[in-house]
């Protein structure tokens, strides 16, 4: 399959393919985008004023696609990524009834699990619901826009730990998992069923638009592919994290074919030891979060990631990438970085293969 956007998009999927197998292919995975040579000098298109509008509006999401594919060169495995925005709205907590606010870059979603109950037994997506449809919608309509030009993404629809909080509030929830941790652990092993239900029915249109899976994360698969996370797990300690989050996550690593851990933030570190230890999860991101130093002043962190012989992805800058090559093993590193101009993403390449080295 080829790409409009990406004319090496065949060599890509085969580098994808052996990096999820922990293999070796002479260089790093590196995700370089930069802006294309010849770039059309089109401004950007007009964003709808109104927040809900801007939204919702599938035709604008078109537009901005387009309108970012064409002057965005996407070098070694960067690929061109068909979304229509992650403001919540595209959440489990919306689909089983959470009011969402949305504002000019983001949106809020009200919990609905309020009181003392922390039963989800009984919750279930109407049909009817609003962004449930809307969602729908959004992933046909873009699975016609993206055929043949881009990859449709799965969304950013939740994950273990998070969803609950959606739906209880995060304050709430801190008070649950030390009053009701086992009515906490069963809450999670059913939303988990209910997150699969809802991938299936993702993937199977987006499956349409092209092979293989991609999902908010800069990432392909050839397979059932998804960053699984836990934003809240950086308010509570390991021992907690295994006993009431880790039974759900593994559940969600049996039914994917390929995931990277999403640990966002350096209070989520202390739970790597864990997340390494799951034979399921290929690979784990490290990242520090807003204001904090670059990922290489956590070396410890990600060498204890390629020790265990996972994957490990990091996002830093252009001029890192260099550093990080001398510093870590080019085995199931990736790397996630962008340059001003096509001709320096091309020469980061060429470097990138120099600097690399098999040292796992």
């Amino acid at each position: 399959m080829s790409l409009l956007y990406k004319d090496d998009w065949a060599e890509a999927q085969e580098r994808y393919k052996a990096w999820w197998a922990h293999e070796y292919f002479g260089r790093c995975a590196l995700w370089v985008t930069a802006r294309r040579r010849h770039a059309p000098p089109t401004p950007a298109p007009e964003p709808p004023a109104d927040s809900a509008a801007l939204w919702t509006d599938l035709e604008y999401w078109a537009r901005r696609m387009e309108w970012e594919h064409r002057r965005t060169f996407y070098g070694g495995e960067a690929f061109p990524i068909w979304h229509f925005g992650y403001p919540g709205r595209e959440g489990i907590g919306a689909f089983l009834g959470c009011a969402v606010t949305l504002g000019p870059t983001t949106g809020w979603v009200d919990p609905i699990l309020v009181g003392d109950g922390l039963d989800v037994s009984r919750l279930r997506i109407d049909p009817d619901n609003y962004w449930w449809r809307f969602t729908l919608r959004a992933l046909e309509f873009g699975a016609e826009a993206c055929r043949g030009e881009s990859i449709l993404t799965t969304g950013a629809f939740g994950g273990c730990g998070d969803t609950l909080a959606w739906l209880r509030g995060t304050e709430r929830l801190l008070y649950d998992v030390t009053d009701r941790p086992k009515a906490v652990r069963a809450a999670e092993l059913a939303l988990v069923n209910l997150w699969v239900d809802v991938y299936r029915r993702f993937h199977a249109i987006t499956g349409r638009a092209g092979e293989g899976s991609a999902g908010w994360f800069s990432l392909w698969s050839p397979g059932r592919f998804y960053a699984t996370q836990n934003d809240f797990a950086y308010m509570i300690g390991p021992r907690m994290f295994r006993d009431l989050f880790l039974p759900a996550l593994e559940k969600q690593l049996q039914f994917l074919d390929h995931a990277v851990h999403h640990v966002d933030g350096v209070d989520n570190f202390v739970h790597v030891d864990a997340l390494c230890e799951l034979p399921r999860l290929q690979a784990i991101q490290i990242l520090p979060g807003a204001g904090k130093p670059s990922p290489l002043h956590y070396l410890d962190v990600l060498r204890k990631v390629q020790a265990a012989g996972k994957n490990l992805h990091i996002t830093i800058p252009a001029h890192e990438v260099g550093e990080a090559l001398e510093l870590l093993s080019a085995r199931g590193l990736f790397i996630e970085t962008s340059c001003e101009t096509e001709e320096e993403a091309r020469a980061l390449l060429a470097d990138a293969e120099r600097w690399s080295r098999d040292r796992g």
